[in-house]
């Protein structure tokens, strides 16, 4: 079947819709952890990129009920050929500065997201170029035919050409590097919001944006971040009144929470996958016993580790039944996804022993072993119980946890044997995974995430093959496949998917994402 652009027209742009100014409210929410940048093409994580969507639009955007693409900047589009897709854009859109958005605002910020040091790659697979037909039309030029592009395109944001030549951002910050541009501390696109005030890992402020061109059915005019690292803090702001919506309560106080009368509690499975990587490629593992040899390149060693963990444990001890254990690296609202590549391996410690003897390593190994403490649903505590399991064996595991924002920009250099990550599917399609996670380092995105450098020929031919797949049932037995050759080989060790609970007032009312994101269009104070 072949796959084909669906043509959605949009409705006429919406005006302004005023908030009355006795119905003008505050949101004030929190969680662990600080955004990383400001920057739209730099970092590719979550929670930053659910902020960034508060500032700067992109092309289309998912619905929060349905989570299908629909019209943002863009208000139709249409396949001119199988590698051509025309996109006709919104008019009268302007940037926060009043100055008017265009084809060249959005040829340049696609091209910049496709920049050497952008994170966002791979949201730009198969995409060659972009080409402006005129100031209100462009076209998307790809390598071949893409079924997500769509998808992709949810996650890249349009920035200001001239602002950026301005103010010398033309290119994305490097997150491997301290250096920083100006895009990394200021921001100004077309959003619902400006950036009135940011503090790294103090606070965040963002005011209605005056030349927002769509309709709002959210009572906020001000935003305030305050990311809280310590789980009882947080708890305490929300039910002191300081703070109205806590993303990440504490999985100890959620019983009292939801008790509480002031308070609601409403909660869903994320599409997130918590899981850990292994250094694949280095002859010798720093800082290990073992040397001249890394033991985590033996598939013996590497499926030892994942039969260790008592994952119902840390399911019902560490999570308190937050999380959904799983046996592979994506979540069940993901395309792919199947019961079959779900099911864990067993638990077995005796035979995680034997496997250790047969690959050489009777007596178990040391390791290093880094984990962030700021990140995920009790990341620092899982591995903690990991960290014990695995002693069990004879693996001696060297935890050291960071806060987010060194954390990442450390396991992106490769300094980390194992290593844990939370990976969430923006396009629901396990392409997304398998390319960033599994693909061979490479150009466009692939392997970007892949900080174990696991190498499988196979895989790589699977990843290739469905980035360019137009029969649907075809594409989805390649996905499958790949998830299937991930688990077979173990390129990763699966613990869970994250069931996230989000904490507020009753007086607040949000649309609960999948994507652990607010929709700050639909947000209400009341």
């Amino acid at each position: 079947m072949k796959f084909k652009f669906v043509l959605l027209a949009a409705a006429a742009a919406a005006a302004l819709a005023a908030v009355p100014a006795v119905q003008a409210k505050p949101f004030k929410w929190t969680s662990a952890s600080d955004i990383p940048t400001l920057d739209i093409h730099s970092q590719n994580n979550a929670l930053g990129n659910g902020v960034h969507a508060a500032v700067y639009d992109a092309l289309v955007y998912y619905n929060s009920q349905t989570f299908k693409p629909e019209p943002q900047l863009a208000t139709s589009w249409r396949e001119v050929t199988p590698t051509q897709v025309r996109f006709t854009l919104r008019t009268g859109v302007k940037f926060s500065d009043g100055t008017p958005m265009n084809a060249d605002d959005v040829v340049f910020s696609i091209m910049r997201a496709m920049g050497k040091t952008s994170n966002y790659a791979v949201y730009t697979q198969g995409i060659d170029k972009v080409v402006k037909v005129n100031d209100n039309t462009v076209d998307f030029m790809m390598k071949g035919p893409n079924p997500v592009l769509l998808n992709q395109l949810t996650e890249l944001r349009i920035m200001s050409r001239a602002w950026a030549e301005k103010n010398r951002s033309l290119e994305a910050k490097d997150i491997r590097t301290k250096d920083e541009t100006f895009a990394h501390r200021n921001a100004m696109g077309t959003g619902q919001f400006m950036v009135k005030e940011w503090q790294p890992d103090q606070k965040l402020v963002m005011v209605r944006n005056p030349n927002y061109w769509g309709k709002v059915d959210s009572n906020v005019t001000e935003i305030i971040y305050t990311p809280i690292k310590s789980e009882a803090t947080r708890v305490a702001a929300l039910l002191s009144g300081e703070v109205d919506l806590v993303l990440d309560p504490s999985t100890n106080d959620l019983a009292r929470m939801r008790a509480s009368p002031a308070l609601k509690v409403i909660d869903g499975i994320e599409n997130r996958t918590i899981f850990f990587g292994m250094d694949q490629f280095r002859d010798e593992l720093p800082g290990s016993n073992i040397k001249g040899r890394n033991p985590l390149k033996d598939m013996k060693v590497r499926r030892a580790l994942y039969q260790a963990i008592d994952i119902d444990a840390i399911h019902r001890v560490t999570m308190r039944g937050l999380s959904q254990p799983t046996g592979t690296i994506v979540a069940p609202q993901v395309n792919g996804w199947t019961e079959a590549v779900h099911r864990r391996m067993p638990l077995d410690v005796e035979g995680a022993k034997k496997l250790l003897a047969e690959a050489g390593y009777p007596q178990g190994f040391e390791v290093d072993f880094a984990c962030p403490n700021n990140r995920y649903i009790n990341d620092e505590e899982i591995c903690q119980a990991v960290t014990a399991m695995w002693s069990r064996i004879g693996v001696k595991a060297k935890l050291r946890t960071l806060p987010l924002v060194t954390y990442f920009p450390m396991i992106q250099r490769h300094e980390a044997s194992i290593y844990m990550l939370g990976w969430g599917v923006p396009t629901f399609d396990a392409l997304y995974s398998l390319q960033s996670l599994t693909r061979t380092l490479g150009q466009g995105g692939d392997g970007n995430y892949n900080m174990g450098r696991y190498s499988n020929p196979r895989m790589d031919v699977v990843v290739d093959r469905v980035k360019v797949e137009t029969d649907l049932p075809v594409r989805n037995r390649f996905l499958t496949e790949g998830l299937q050759l991930s688990n077979e080989t173990v390129s990763h060790i699966p613990l869970h998917n994250q069931i996230i609970p989000w904490a507020m007032k009753k007086n607040v009312e949000v649309v609960h994402r999948a994507d652990n994101r607010l929709d700050w269009r639909l947000i209400k104070v009341n």
